[in-house]
């Protein structure tokens, strides 16, 4: 996740900190790596010029004494980038129904995200329905289906209906029975007038509670724009911005929606179910710093965690009792968190750590053939284990196994 600007930002603020004097050519230095990384990541210019120009006026004032000059720059660097990145905006739920409408042009990544989403939300004990009325582009319908299946989630669709008013009519009465309600619309190359028109008789009709518009991390700066227009058109209450995985560009994205009325609730950064959180200036700046992000760590393991099969471990570890079936929930929990890499960033002193990436693949291997070890045992062994120390080791996969079974 701008993995570039994070170790940019890291450097400079490791060279401010151990600087003995901060004479003109460090300063120097520092604002020009900066400058760099930043316009790499697709921040505006002008930001990029106001921020520098503060470090180094702040650098270069002969009145603030070394020390207090030295904290006070590191003070400006983040205040700055979090204001930027513009302030923390949650998307609250209301007590009644919440019904969500999702807007977004081709390519955004609308259908995938409003799955990850019901499920972030089915995780946290609400009752949700997702409703396809995307009747333009081929087999959308289906394709919410299919990842409504794959993931427990409610989904109505009507694939020969090509009126989303009678689609949404139909399924009225049938809606009624569930807290939130996702709602897939129709996208277009571009914002023109009948994309326009069909949102506004949508939001007429369905009255959401919320309007998200779903915009990929590569448009960069034009996010500003396409934030702008929509807001607008039909005056969006918030922002997801998808494949923060996948560019540079995000750090244009985000800073370009701060720019605008449009605040950003959350972030995708990956492929998986589970790879959305919520999006938090300050949280994701210590983040980039190498400073952790305990608390997106923990919203992370509620996503893919159930809070009554954790409960039933709890006890059966009181007494004694968790086995191997348990072990192997544990190890695919842990790996829908993201893998070692993802994980390492969020706690706080391990984004800083030299950790080689060998080290995490190997790490990471290993717990899959544990995983494909215990799938591998009878149920036998799978409740009494101790039954394999009799067995004598004669291969590699057996010396893993009792590894694991230990």
């Amino acid at each position: 996740m701008l993995e570039k600007l994070g170790q940019v930002l890291k450097k400079a603020t490791d060279k401010i900190a151990n600087a003995i004097f901060l004479d003109k050519n460090l300063v120097d230095t520092i604002v020009r790596d900066l400058q760099r990384a930043l316009i790499e990541a697709d921040v505006n210019i002008l930001l990029v010029k106001e921020i520098t120009d503060k470090i180094k006026k702040t650098a270069l004032d002969e009145r603030i004494k070394n020390i207090e000059k030295k904290e006070h720059i590191i003070k400006i660097l983040h205040e700055e980038l979090v204001k930027i990145l513009g302030e923390k905006k949650e998307l609250e739920l209301k007590k009644t129904q919440n019904k969500i409408m999702f807007l977004g042009l081709y390519g955004a990544g609308k259908t995938t995200t409003i799955a990850k989403l019901g499920n972030y939300f089915a995780k946290r004990g609400k009752k949700i329905a997702l409703i396809g009325l995307d009747v333009h582009r081929p087999a959308a319908p289906e394709q919410l289906e299919q990842m409504s299946k794959k993931y427990n989630l409610n989904c109505f669709i009507l694939p020969e209906e090509k009126n989303p008013i009678k689609i949404y009519k139909h399924f009225e009465k049938k809606l009624e029975n569930y807290e939130v309600i996702l709602i897939d619309t129709a996208g277009r190359h571009m914002l023109d007038k009948e994309l326009i028109k069909e949102i506004k008789e949508l939001d007429k009709i369905i009255k959401p509670t919320e309007k998200i518009l779903v915009m990929p991390a590569d448009v960069g700066q034009a996010a500003k724009k396409q934030a702008q227009e929509f807001q607008e058109a039909v005056k969006i209450s918030g922002v997801i911005i998808s494949r923060m995985d996948s560019t540079a560009k995000g750090g244009g994205a985000l800073t370009a929606c701060a720019q605008t009325s449009a605040p950003v609730y959350f972030i995708t950064n990956g492929e998986k179910i589970n790879d959305i959180e919520t999006f938090d200036s300050e949280r994701f700046l210590s983040r980039l710093l190498g400073m952790g992000d305990l608390e997106s760590l923990i919203e992370k393991i509620k996503s893919v965690t159930n809070e009554k099969e954790q409960q039933k471990i709890q006890e059966q570890l009181q007494q004694g009792k968790l086995s191997l079936k348990d072990v192997i929930e544990q190890v695919k929990s842990m790996n829908s968190l993201g893998g070692m890499d993802k994980i390492k960033n969020m706690v706080p002193g391990l984004g800083k750590a030299k950790i080689p990436d060998e080290a995490l693949n190997a790490q990471q291997e290993k717990i899959s053939r544990w995983e494909h070890i215990i799938k591998s045992m009878t149920p036998e062994e799978l409740e009494n284990p101790e039954i394999l120390k009799d067995k004598k080791p004669e291969t590699q996969e057996s010396t893993e196994l009792q590894k694991v079974q230990e």
